[in-house]
């Protein structure tokens, strides 16, 4: 069957978007809505989304009126009658899609296909109220519509495979990426990133962290569009609920059980930007423009010792980029490492890195020469006697990050901050073999860390307030945006971010969906800058293991298990990058 007119009911956010993008495409749009007030209110938000384009250089003026002109607007259903398509995008209620979807049926011809835009819903259950099942399918566009690229092309059991080919074929003529999926709660898109966003306000109402510094934590640490909180506030709060309430009655997962807090903030009105206020406050109900945002914390500068001479004890590239970092922007460096030929080759990292950023023109000649002159190798732990903080970056095993701490509580000064760039370790294990714990804290830095602006600031039960005001004010100064957190595993960035990780393996693992589709739902779906399994490479799947492994035992959370496939690959030496082979192969 030819497509040329397609029948969009509701015209909410979503359905307005949808019916935008077909009209863009040539089609003709007939827009159904349950009252002359949700017309109304379709339209304005397709004129405005639409204008807005022209505004941006992304659509002619031209192509705008003809476009407004595609679509039609209706509050009867029977006036479907003679279309091709049909896409339902009213709001997530079972119930509500299933009497839609019933009264469609006997209205459109009977080989028009029936597409539902649920994100979380049972296509299945929704097909089941109609006498055409199998020309019944899930087409689940992003929001905004007109923008974004995925469309997850959802099949039940029963859908025929030749409706399954026509609807991907119509969604890469609407200029869209498709992905093909089985009928499970949140597909993949939605299963994977609503537990990561429920995962963050459990954060928030626990008080771990603000909302500034989790959603800082996420852009800046893992390069994400937008923070966690800031995303729920767009999505709206009362809409990721009934997503998370919708997975978590299939799944029966914990991580999906609506947290608390956003039942709270739904009963207060508090919905997000829809409403001009939800994690945070808007100049305006829709509007994108935050009124009550907290600028990067300030510290009591009386409670900052002064910090002159810095440390860096590692060989590694963590060690060097450290070293780099506070190199360049004045301090002293003291680089110890073990051996002579260490110590040279850590600062033969660090010159190749200011060699390319001079290239770049990222940093100017003299100030790449001044920054290298800037920095004693050593191998002398007693050479740090002088030092006013000490950065530790060796491997990530306790005991022999513990021997370091223990051996530099003997050799600094008395003040001296002792910290530690774990990123998911205990650091009051490490304090604990010294005897200033209060002077020891975690300062996690991100690899690359000259490039990378987040450092976690992670205070232990017995860090002093003035280690803490110290370790902000040194990072601020490096250049750096500090975010605080408290001592237990994962930090932030991690302990969000493995989760996710492991539940795209698990996925996986269930032969839900192949690690290409799953990689493209989350770039191309929700703007991440790479997919789960290319992060698992670039990190090493060892890494991520154990990593994993650490949450696990740190929170006795089951849904926090280690995926047993991503055991087995490392098992088999498939560690990602830097083996040639993980969930990607690299040899060719």
């Amino acid at each position: 069957m030819v497509i040329a007119r397609v029948g969009v009911v509701g015209l909410g956010t979503m359905g307005s978007g949808i019916a935008e993008v077909l009209a863009r495409c040539g089609l003709h749009v007939v827009g159904v809505e349950i009252d002359r007030n949700g017309m109304a209110r379709g339209r304005r938000h397709i004129e405005r989304s639409s204008e807005r384009a022209v505004a941006g250089g992304k659509l002619a003026s031209t192509d705008r009126a003809a476009l407004l002109e595609r679509i039609s607007y209706t509050t009867a259903l029977t006036d479907l009658a003679d279309v091709d398509f049909v896409i339902e995008a009213v709001p997530e209620s079972l119930d509500r899609k299933a009497e839609v979807f019933a009264q469609l049926d006997k209205i459109v011809g009977p080989e028009v296909v029936l597409a539902s835009n649920t994100s979380s819903l049972s296509v299945t259950e929704i097909g089941v109220h109609t006498s055409r099942p199998g020309k019944v399918v899930g087409m689940h566009f992003f929001n905004p519509a007109p923008v974004l690229k995925l469309v997850e092309i959802v099949r039940t059991v029963v859908t025929e495979p030749d409706v399954t080919a026509q609807v991907v074929a119509f969604a890469e003529r609407l200029g869209k990426t498709a992905v093909v999926i089985g009928d499970r709660a949140g597909f993949i898109a939605n299963a994977l990133l609503f537990g990561y966003l429920n995962h963050a306000v459990r954060m928030l109402e626990q008080h771990y962290a603000t909302r500034e510094d989790l959603d800082a934590a996420m852009r800046l640490g893992c390069g994400y569009p937008m923070g966690p909180l800031a995303l729920l506030d767009l999505i709206g709060l009362d809409t990721a609920y009934e997503i998370l309430d919708s997975m978590y009655h299939q799944s029966r997962d914990r991580l999906h059980a609506p947290t608390p807090l956003l039942k709270q903030m739904i009963t207060a009105g508090l919905l997000g930007r829809k409403s001009g206020r939800g994690f945070y406050t808007y100049d305006a109900k829709d509007s994108p423009v935050v009124v009550d945002a907290v600028p990067l914390s300030t510290v009591d500068s009386a409670m900052v010792r002064e910090v002159g001479r810095v440390g860096v004890v590692g060989a590694g590239t963590m060690a060097a980029g450290i070293a780099e970092v506070f190199a360049k922007c004045g301090y002293d460096v003291v680089l110890r490492a073990r051996t002579r030929d260490k110590a040279e080759a850590a600062l033969e990292k660090v010159s190749g890195s200011l060699s390319r950023a001079v290239r770049k023109g990222k940093l100017s000649e003299v100030a790449g020469r001044a920054a290298l002159e800037k920095i004693e190798p050593v191998t002398d732990l007693a050479a740090l006697s002088e030092v006013d903080l000490v950065v530790e970056a060796v491997a990530e095993e306790l005991m022999v990050k513990r021997e370091v701490f223990a051996a530099l509580d003997r050799v600094t000064r008395p003040g001296a901050i002792l910290a530690t760039t774990t990123s998911s370790l205990p650091v009051i294990d490490c304090a604990a073999a010294t005897g200033r714990m209060p002077d020891v804290v975690g300062l996690h830095f991100f690899n690359p860390a000259p490039v990378m602006k987040l450092v976690e600031v992670v205070a232990t039960i017995a860090t002093a307030p003035e280690a803490v005001a110290t370790a902000h004010a040194v990072c601020a100064a490096a250049g750096k945006h500090p975010v605080h957190c408290t001592d237990r595993a994962g930090f932030i960035v991690n302990a969000l971010l493995f989760p996710y990780l492991n539940d795209a393996v698990k996925m996986l693992e269930a032969n839900y969906a192949q690690v290409e589709d799953i990689d493209t739902a989350m770039k191309v779906g929700c703007g991440l800058p790479m997919g789960p399994f290319e992060v698992l490479d670039v990190v090493g799947l060892d890494v991520s293991l154990a990593i994993q492994r650490t949450l696990y035992q740190e929170f006795s959370e089951p849904g926090f298990a280690p995926a047993s496939l991503l055991g087995h690959l490392v098992t088999a030496g498939r560690l990602g990058r830097k083996t040639g082979k993980g969930f990607h192969d690299y040899t060719h």
